[in-house]
C-alpha cells in the first residue's frame, strides 16, 4: 500500500461497511456459540486433567505439553473473550461465564489460574492495547517496549539470546508488572493523585505499593497454587510423585510462556506492520488502523484454532473485541473481501514467519512501518 493509497481509503465507507459485518455476527450470535465456547473448554481441560494424570508417574515433556495447552487454553480461549463481553448478550448463559462474573473472588483460581490478575489484564490489555493500537500509548507496542534493546551497544548475536531466554518467562518479567502498573496508574488517576513514580526494582519492591501488589496479588498465590498446592494433592502417592508434578508444573509454565509469546508478541510487530504517531480520531481511521496494525495466522478449524488460543484472528478481534470465537472463524472471510474492496493490505502468515519479523524489530535489525513512510508496492 502507497502513502497516497492509505490516505485516499474512504473511511467512511469504509466503517459502513464493517458495521455491517458486525451487526450481522451479532445477529448470528446463539446458544451455537456458547456451545461452542462450552466445547473449547472441554479441550482445555482435558488437556490438563491429561498432563496431570501422568506428570506423577515421572518428570516428562510430554504431560508439561498437556498441562501448559490447558493453561494457554483459559487464557485465551476463555479469560480473553469473556472478559471482552463476548458472551454476555446471551440469553440463558450462567453468570460465571459473563464479564461481571468470571473470575472473581474467590473464582479467580477457578475460573483464570494466572500470574496476571483479572482487573489488571482488563486495564491493559482491553481498554490501553486495544483503543491505542500501535500508539505511543499502547502498552504491548513492541517497538517502544524494545528500544532498550534496539538501541543498545550489546552485539546482535547477545540480543537474540536475550530474547530467547525472556520468551520462557515474559508473563511474570514483562507482563504481570505492566498490568499492575497499568491498574495502579488508573486508581490514582480516579482517586485524583498525581502520577505515580515507577523504578524497575520498585516495581519487585514488596516495600513500594506497586511491587507489593505483585507479590501479594499475583507472585505468591500463583506460586502457592501452581507450584505447592496441585502437587501437594499428590503426596498420598508418594513423595516422588509430587516431586515429579512440580519438576513437570516448572516444565510446563516455561512452555506455556513460549507458546503465549508465539502466538502474541507477532500479532502486531514486523517490519509490514504499522505504528502511529498520534492518536486516530473517527471510526474508518480506527477500523483501518486495527486492520494495518494486527496480523492473522492461519484459521479456519476449531483444531487448528484451538492451538493458536484464536488469536490467529487478530484483525478481527481488533476490529470487534466483544465477538465470540465461534464469529470469528464466521466473519473472518467476509473481512478480507472488505480490505480487497478498498485495496487495504490483509495480512495472514505462518506464526513462524511472523515470529521472525517481530523479534528482528525487538533486537532493532528492522523497524515497524510509519504512515509518512510507507513505501510503495
Amino acid at each position: 500500500m502507497s502513502l497516497s493509497s492509505y490516505q485516499n481509503v474512504d473511511r467512511e465507507a469504509l466503517a459502513a461497511d464493517l458495521d455491517a459485518l458486525y451487526k450481522e455476527a451479532q445477529a448470528n450470535t446463539d446458544e451455537q456459540d456458547f456451545k461452542h465456547l462450552k466445547k473449547m473448554e472441554r479441550w482445555g481441560i482435558a488437556c490438563s486433567c491429561l498432563g496431570y494424570g501422568t506428570a506423577w508417574m515421572a518428570p516428562n515433556p510430554i504431560s508439561a505439553l498437556l498441562i501448559s495447552q490447558g493453561s494457554f487454553t483459559r487464557w485465551t480461549q476463555m479469560t480473553h473473550p469473556i472478559v471482552h463481553k463476548g458472551y454476555d448478550k446471551l440469553e440463558g448463559v450462567p453468570e460465571k461465564y459473563t464479564s461481571k462474573k468470571f473470575a472473581t473472588g474467590w473464582r479467580r483460581f477457578l475460573d483464570w489460574p494466572d500470574w496476571i490478575t483479572p482487573a489488571g489484564w482488563h486495564q491493559e490489555h482491553d481498554i490501553l492495547h486495544h483503543y491505542n493500537l500501535g500508539e505511543k500509548l499502547d502498552p504491548d507496542h513492541l517497538q517502544h517496549n524494545m528500544e532498550w534493546l534496539r538501541q543498545s551497544k550489546v552485539p546482535m548475536w547477545l540480543r537474540y539470546t536475550i530474547v530467547g531466554v525472556f520468551t520462557a518467562s515474559w508473563k511474570i518479567l514483562y507482563y504481570t508488572p505492566r498490568t499492575h502498573k497499568e491498574l495502579r496508574i488508573r486508581k490514582a488517576r480516579q482517586q485524583g493523585e498525581g502520577q505515580p513514580e515507577f523504578t524497575r526494582s520498585g516495581a519487585w519492591s514488596f516495600f513500594t505499593p506497586h511491587g507489593r501488589a505483585l507479590w501479594l496479588q499475583s507472585i505468591l498465590p500463583y506460586v502457592g497454587f501452581r507450584f505447592v498446592f496441585l502437587p501437594a494433592l499428590f503426596l498420598p502417592l508418594g513423595a516422588y510423585a509430587a516431586t515429579s508434578v512440580l519438576l513437570t508444573s516448572i516444565l510446563a509454565e516455561a512452555l506455556t510462556n513460549m507458546h503465549s509469546f508465539l502466538v502474541i508478541v507477532p500479532n502486531h510487530a514486523g517490519d509490514d506492520v504499522m505504528m502511529f504517531e498520534e492518536k486516530g480520531k473517527g471510526k474508518g481511521e480506527f477500523y483501518l488502523r486495527q486492520i494495518l496494525g494486527s496480523v492473522n495466522y492461519p484459521t479456519g478449524s476449531d483444531f487448528n484454532d484451538f492451538f493458536y488460543g484464536w488469536l490467529n484472528y487478530q484483525v478481527e478481534h481488533h476490529l470487534w473485541p466483544d465477538l465470540s470465537l465461534r464469529q470469528y472463524q464466521l466473519v473472518q472471510p467476509k473481512v478480507v473481501a472488505v480490505c480487497e474492496k478498498y485495496g487495504i493490505p490483509y495480512r495472514q502468515d505462518s506464526v513462524f514467519k511472523r515470529l521472525l519479523k517481530a523479534v528482528d524489530i525487538m533486537v532493532g535489525r528492522t523497524s515497524m512501518l510509519r504512515p509518512a513512510a510507507i513505501p510503495s508496492t
